[in-house]
């Protein structure tokens, strides 16, 4: 007898007895099989009892070579035989029972799915199906079938799924067989087509009969049942056959029996099966709307409520929710329209763009709000009228965040500059030199010869001019407004003794001061910038008033030394002359004589400012504020302070004026009559009006909470749920010009919004004490909700208040990231602490039930808006405080610190303050140009001095972005400081900045337009003068150098960034753009200086805050009209940047887990003007080797990209998803993402979780 001569692994010996009788097998096949029934049926019975009995018998048929599978399948598919088929079928089962994942694959890859198909079909035909081989056939194909990509195909060309249907149907009560049967449904139910054909064919009929009634028995069959019901539903086409079948109560009812009935959780894959049906149901309005009228929300609100207790039961929590947000019915918000309450008739409309399609509208704002209701109800933008009725659109949606996120990211890479020849910078004027003389005025230190002047004099010699004093703008455009502002009182002077500061953020005791009448000058020690407020002890004196000195430009004194006088007199408010509320900066109380003593140790004195009840200026009193029953002084350093109101009440504070340097009461009042805003703003909010000190204490990042957000999500469902329990009561309206504050009983928050940057057009009511917020949209606008500002008053003490924001418009947001808002407390400040604070619990963001107009959305439909809430307590009964999404920056504070900067010139600086332009609402535009003065009036010094290279820098473009007004503060400070350092870089550059390029968007409070209603950093390539008067005249300004070859060696514009931490720079380069695309370019294309690299270097090794990881020099094709592309291209400014600082905090280095503050922000100011004077020596050295680390940077930061992004230009650094995803994919349909995964993971382990880079200004955002 021959040697069987199947090929073997090694190892394996080749007379082994399972070989062997493959090879008798392989003999038999074809008319010997059918011949010799009985010894093919004893020779597959012994190779069934050897796999059976020995391991080894296994491997060696499945062996790597070993053709073993063949002779099987080739046996199998020959015979006819039923007890032979059954053999084999137990050989296979048991062959691929064992490392099922690759014997599977080889099966499949034999064509053996094909071949069991053919069985079954076979089978089914004869007239009594054997049972156990339909048991065997359908537990096989339940094994392979995930294995096999086409199985579904292959099944249904086969004929094979009314085979297993009709098999179920016949055999309803045999759970032996109906197990491995359901499992074959379920797989053939995951391709769609199948699914339609097995509904037609009755099987979701027929899964509704397996799984009801409830009962325990035979659990695993049901669980079973429940994937492949769930698998049919799917379809939109089952969904709508179950709906018509009315089996959503059904499943609802069933759900509830399990949830009463599983008390110890042991079938909680039962429960979630069954939530997985109603989630398919729902995804089509039908499904919704039967849910809805099946009571399913109070269902599912009640079960999971009671499951929350349970981490283990999250899964279920997580699918409900999903389940219940998704029927949430669509809401309108409560808005007459979504443009601004506030309207701004432009000179000119522009033919196309978002503005030109918003004016095509009926007018919007508070003239819309004063139409008909048959009006308002035809120009509806609030809400698209064929969102509830269109089927088609509900049931195709399929709008979830995750796949916007998709899109993006797909079109990012199709986003970057593939043509060289605009990666190559080509210096474009675009506007004849005779027409750019006229910035030559902008320019006189270029051509200034220093004849007239005597450079040792004293600063003001050193004047040119045509400097202009901010100051001075003001008086001269002053508004007949109104303003209300806090009036000052003062102690009877006293000698100020030298400070000291405590470096701790413990109060410092023993320490008074006394207002200062003079503004600090460059002498004033470096300690007074981080002097503790808690050092600071009140008084208080009603009998006394400060003469108000505006600060001299020419005074300097040492502090030491500093001996105050001036004269006072009393005045009398009398309580029935009060006329007008400002709560933004009035609170008033009359406190017991006992009150005013204050005991101190060590050396003191009186160092408190009294503020009399906010008056309209040009006489107009005011009216009392703050009502009864607050007790300021228990907060002030007193005792026994009796709760009494009285006439002539003051408001006490502490004296600032040597803290903030660069800060005055009495001057901002006067900025704020010089400034121009739509509302005609009266009011002076109470923080802009003291000032911020920064406090010692850095804020750490907030850590999240495990379920915060779903219990914020539950909150909201309650609504729907108990609707008695909401209020729905207005309390603050913007729409209502008359009357914006809604008085009421005392029972409700007070807000305000009406002061310079304040954003808030509605507050609502709807707990006693939950509101909620809507911002305004940006002016000539209907959407960027994002910057808000508002005050809140009369709080209850031990309350927790609940804040929602509900219109916010990105789909992610720092505030699932441990990000806090801002507050500013007046208690706070009174008792020493006048200081904008991190605060809030309870923060996130997340989807929304409000939807959104397409008209606000591109055209878009099925779009929702976002929530930001958050809860807070507060500290002090009656007390006003003030919310932000950032640290505030006015135009108005501009306009006086750049005052103030003049009191820190000295004869060796050069400055200089014009104004460019006017704005679009008749705003000046400062200009300043600061370096430093020549050392002698002699030819070489003057050559010197006008060949400085110069250095361009520009911010705050998108109102919103406060921080980049704050780093430029710290800029600012810097170039006018004293140290060697700010000395050695004046006489280095020449500095044009230009620090507020859109002066209305921060009046008014935008986010991110102008008053033109467009992102002005999106039309740097064709400003329109009267449109974009101040990007048309920097443009020029930068357009004039170019011409005279001056081009500036740099040219930053400051920015701030919501959505990534740190700070990062953004640059254009052309070797990392072809880097990152498939152009094919040679090496002559991607010669280029590696000097952009040079900044951002040097940056990333002194600022403990830059990261050098995010930032990129990638240039795209959408961002061609910003300023850094236009300049690097058009002016040829090869180290052109935009450099983004963070609104939350930062994830690596020195602050790493903790927010960025506004010394942080300036602190990366003054780091940028010390990294320009390292670069200023790195330039002049040429060094080489500096550049060869340039070279082999940008290699290593290429080969670090990460594969698996979706942009390859995302580098690894950058945040990574954020794991908390329900709340971006509420309404999803997508099928491939279980429920679980999309809503319950937290991030409360790990405070540096951080986001999608989803939106237009993410990865790469100017």
């Amino acid at each position: 007898m021959n040697k069987p001569k199947m090929s073997t692994e090694k190892g394996v010996p080749s007379n082994s007895r399972v070989l062997m009788l493959l090879s008798q097998l392989e003999r038999m096949n074809g008319d010997a099989m059918e011949k010799n029934v009985a010894m093919t049926r004893q020779v597959t019975a012994k190779i069934l009892h050897l796999i059976q009995t020995q391991e080894k018998s296994g491997k060696e048929v499945m062996s790597k070579g070993s053709s073993g599978m063949e002779v099987i399948l080739a046996s199998l598919e020959n015979t006819q035989d039923v007890q032979t088929i059954l053999n084999i079928l137990y050989i296979l089962s048991e062959l691929l029972t064992v490392g099922r994942g690759r014997r599977a694959g080889v099966f499949v890859s034999k064509g053996g799915t094909g071949i069991l198909f053919h069985i079954l079909i076979t089978s089914s035909k004869e007239l009594v199906p054997s049972e156990e081989l339909m048991l065997q056939l359908h537990s096989l194909l339940a094994k392979v079938g995930s294995k096999d990509r086409k199985f579904g195909v292959k099944a249904r060309l086969s004929g094979a799924l009314n085979v297993t249907v009709n098999l179920i149907k016949q055999n309803p009560q045999n759970s032996k067989l109906l197990l491995p049967c359901l499992q074959v449904l379920r797989v053939y139910s995951a391709n769609l087509v199948n699914a339609i054909s097995l509904g037609k064919n009755g099987a979701v009929e027929l899964m509704f009969k397996i799984i009801v009634p409830y009962i325990k028995k035979s659990t695993s069959l049901l669980k079973v049942a429940l994937d492949a019901l769930g698998a049919l539903l799917k379809s939109k086409t089952n969904a709508r056959r179950a709906v018509d079948g009315e089996y959503v109560p059904i499943l609802l009812a069933l759900y509830l029996d399990w949830h009463r009935n599983d008390t110890r959780h042991r079938h909680m894959l039962i429960r979630k099966g069954l939530l997985v049906c109603l989630r398919n149901i729902t995804n089509i309005k039908l499904g919704r709307k039967a849910f809805i009228d099946a009571d399913g929300m109070r269902i599912l609100y009640n079960s999971s409520t009671e499951c929350l207790p349970v981490r283990t039961l999250d899964p279920l929590i997580n699918i409900s929710s999903l389940i219940m947000r998704k029927c949430f019915p669509k809401n309108r918000l409560p808005l007459p329209t979504i443009k601004s309450a506030f309207h701004y008739q432009l000179p000119h409309v522009p033919a196309v763009g978002p503005v030109a399609q918003l004016y095509s509208q009926p007018p919007g704002g508070r003239k819309t709000h004063q139409l008909c209701n048959k009006l308002l109800k035809k120009v509806d933008d609030v809400v698209d009228e064929s969102d509830d009725n269109e089927e088609a659109d509900a049931d195709t949606e399929n709008d979830t965040d995750n796949e916007e996120e998709e899109k993006e990211q797909r079109s990012l890479n199709d986003d970057i500059e593939t043509d060289l020849n605009k990666l190559h910078p080509k210096k474009s004027l675009g506007r004849p030199f005779e027409e750019l003389r006229v910035y030559e005025r902008f320019f006189l230190e270029l051509s200034e010869d220093f004849q007239g002047y005597n450079i040792d004099s004293s600063k003001t010699s050193s004047t040119t001019p045509s400097s202009v004093s901010l100051s001075s703008w003001s008086a001269s455009t002053q508004s007949t407004q109104p303003i209300i502002v806090p009036r000052d009182q003062a102690l009877s002077p006293k000698h100020v003794p030298a400070l000291s500061c405590q470096a701790d953020c413990s109060p410092t005791k023993g320490i008074s001061m006394q207002p200062s009448l003079f503004a600090p000058t460059s002498t004033l020690p470096a300690s007074l910038n981080y002097l503790e407020l808690d050092a600071i002890h009140l008084t208080k004196e009603q009998d006394h008033k400060e003469n108000v000195h505006i600060p001299s430009a020419d005074t300097q004194t040492s502090l030491s030394s500093l001996n105050f006088t001036g004269s006072f007199s009393q005045e009398q408010v009398k309580e029935q002359e009060l006329s007008h509320v400002l709560e933004s900066v009035s609170i008033e109380e009359q406190m017991p004589r006992e009150a005013r003593e204050v005991k101190q140790e060590g050396p003191s004195v009186n160092s408190t400012r009294h503020i009399q009840s906010p008056l309209l200026l040009g006489g107009i009193t005011t009216r009392r504020v703050g009502g009864g029953g607050s007790n300021w002084g228990s907060d002030c350093g007193s005792e026994g302070a009796d709760d009494e109101g009285g006439e002539g009440a003051v408001l006490e504070v502490p004296d600032t004026s040597l803290l903030l340097p660069l800060h005055n009461p009495d001057l901002y009042v006067e900025m704020v009559k010089g400034t121009h805003s739509v509302p005609q703003y009266a009011e002076v909010a109470y923080p802009d009006y003291f000032g911020h000190v920064t406090p010692k204490c850095r804020e750490p990042l907030l850590e999240r909470v495990y379920g915060v957000q779903r219990l914020k999500i539950f909150q909201d469902i309650e609504r729907l749920i108990h609707p008695n329990d909401i209020l729905d009561k207005v309390v603050y309206d913007l729409d209502i010009p008359s009357c914006p504050v809604i008085e009421g009983n005392g029972e409700s928050l007070k807000f305000n919004s009406q002061f310079e940057s304040g954003n808030l057009r509605k507050a609502v009511q709807v707990r006693k004490y939950e509101y909620d917020l809507l911002l305004n949209s940006d002016i000539n606008s209907n959407h960027h909700h994002q910057w808000f500002y508002f005050e809140v008053s009369g709080m209850r003490v031990g309350t927790t208040y609940r804040f929602n924001i509900i219109n916010s418009e990105k789909s992610n947001s720092q505030f699932n990231y441990g990000m806090q808002v801002l507050m500013y407390s007046v208690q706070e400040a009174i008792s020493g602490r006048p200081c904008w604070a991190r605060t809030g619990t309870d923060i996130c963001y997340y989807k929304n039930h409000f939807a959104r107009s397409s008209i606000a959305t591109g055209g878009q439909k099925g779009k929702s808006y976002y929530t930001m809430t958050f809860s807070m307590n507060f500290s002090h009964k009656d007390d006003v405080c003030y919310f932000a999404y950032h640290y505030p920056y006015t135009y108005s504070t501009l306009k006086m610190h750049l005052s103030k900067l003049e009191a820190l010139r000295t004869s060796q600086i050069y400055l200089r303050q014009d104004v460019l332009c006017k704005s679009l609402g008749g705003n000046d535009c400062p200009l300043l140009t600061i370096t430093a003065m020549p050392d002698s009036n002699s030819n070489d010094h003057v050559c010197q001095f006008r060949n400085r290279p110069l250095i361009f820098l520009s911010a705050r473009v998108h109102p919103g972005e406060t921080n980049a007004s704050w780093v430029m503060k710290g800029t600012l400070e810097f170039l006018m400081g004293i140290s060697p350092l700010a000395a050695s870089l004046r006489e280095a550059y020449i500095f044009k900045i230009v620090p507020m390029l859109n002066p209305d968007g921060v009046v008014n409070g935008n986010h991110r337009c102008s008053l033109s209603g467009e992102d002005l950093n999106r039309q740097w390539q064709n400003p329109n003068p009267e449109l974009h008067p101040t990007i048309y005249h920097t443009k020029g300004l930068l357009q004039y150098l170019a011409h005279i070859q001056r081009a500036p060696l740099v040219f930053c514009d400051y920015h701030g960034h919501s959505r990534k931490k740190n700070v990062f720079m953004y640059g254009c380069s052309v070797k990392e753009t072809v880097w990152q695309s498939d152009i094919k370019a040679t090496s002559s294309d991607l010669q280029e200086d590696l000097g952009y690299r040079a900044l951002p270097k040097i940056l990333s090794q002194i600022a403990p805050a830059f990261s050098m990881a995010s930032c990129s020099f990638v240039v795209e094709r959408s961002k061609e009209s910003t300023a850094r592309v236009v300049v690097w291209r058009e002016i040829g400014v090869q180290r052109s940047y935009t450099m983004e600082s963070t609104l939350c905090g930062c994830d690596q280095g020195k602050y790493k887990g903790l927010h960025m503050g506004t010394r942080e922000l300036e602190e990366m100011g003054a780091q940028f003007c010390v990294a320009l004077l390292r670069l200023k020596r790195l330039t002049v050295l040429h060094n080489h080797q500096h550049l060869l680390d340039l070279e082999s940077d940008i290699i290593g930061t290429h080969t670090k990209v990460v594969s698996s992004s979706p942009t390859t230009y995302v580098m690894e650094e950058d945040e990574p998803s954020f794991l908390e995803a329900i709340d971006y994919s509420a309404e999803s349909n997508d099928e491939d993402v279980e429920p679980e995964s999309e809503h319950g993971v937290e991030v409360s382990e790990n405070s540096n979780h951080q986001d999608h880079q989803s939106d237009s200004e993410t990865n790469h955002r100017d």
